[in-house]
């Protein structure tokens, strides 16, 4: 599961005191919520499923998935099915492809969810091993699903423009700079970003 309630206050009271700017943006819009999903397959499953839809679409057809083949929780459900049947259920001929490769390296034991390494790099290049998931997939996965509190997705859009926005600058940094800046926040870079997406959905204007 991901970073807890106390988990992101301790680590956000930790990074406000290293940077007035977090202090002040904190003051603004509050602690968020967290984010917290299961570990494992079906989990990762769901992230391929959502790529570029809405969430109500893709639940619609997970729902559908889940009613023709079983239960999403077995990789096997996913690698016995026909094309046809994961066409039914709405799934691209590129997803499939992709839910295929990911239920087949879990079904294997290739890919262990439950014990990725570590190290965070090494995890992530793990994940990215399957097609469709990209390093922003698998950097989500290991903040959400697995709690890691470093992990710091500087390649997000929202990430760049809300840490932006906080720290004062002009324009968007970009994912480099938003890299480099984030080196003083370790080993709390995974609330940081938990914060910025929140700070992002809470509509205020940062002077």
């Amino acid at each position: 599961m991901g970073l807890s309630a106390d988990q992101l206050k301790t680590a956000l009271d930790a990074l406000a005191e290293r940077e007035p700017a977090f202090a002040a943006a904190l003051a603004r819009v509050g602690y968020p919520e967290p984010r917290l999903r299961e570990r494992g397959y079906a989990t990762l499953l769901r992230t391929i499923i959502g790529q570029q839809v809405s969430t109500k679409a893709a639940q619609s057809v997970w729902n559908k998935l889940e009613g023709l083949v079983g239960s999403l929780d077995d990789p096997a459900n996913i690698t016995s099915a026909t094309d046809e049947t994961l066409r039914e259920a709405g799934l691209s001929r590129q997803k499939a492809g992709y839910a295929r490769s990911l239920a087949a390296l879990v079904a294997s034991g290739e890919l262990d969810l439950h014990h990725l390494p570590a190290d965070d790099e090494e995890a992530i290049a793990k994940l990215v091993a399957v097609n469709g998931i990209g390093r922003w997939s698998a950097e989500i996965y290991l903040l959400f699903a697995e709690g890691r509190t470093d992990i710091w997705p500087a390649g997000d859009l929202a990430v760049q423009i809300e840490i932006g926005r906080i720290l004062g600058h002009e324009a968007r940094p970009g994912e480099k700079l938003v890299r480099d800046l984030a080196e003083a926040w370790r080993p709390h870079r995974g609330a940081a970003a938990i914060f910025a997406w929140h700070h992002y959905q809470s509509d205020m204007t940062v002077v």
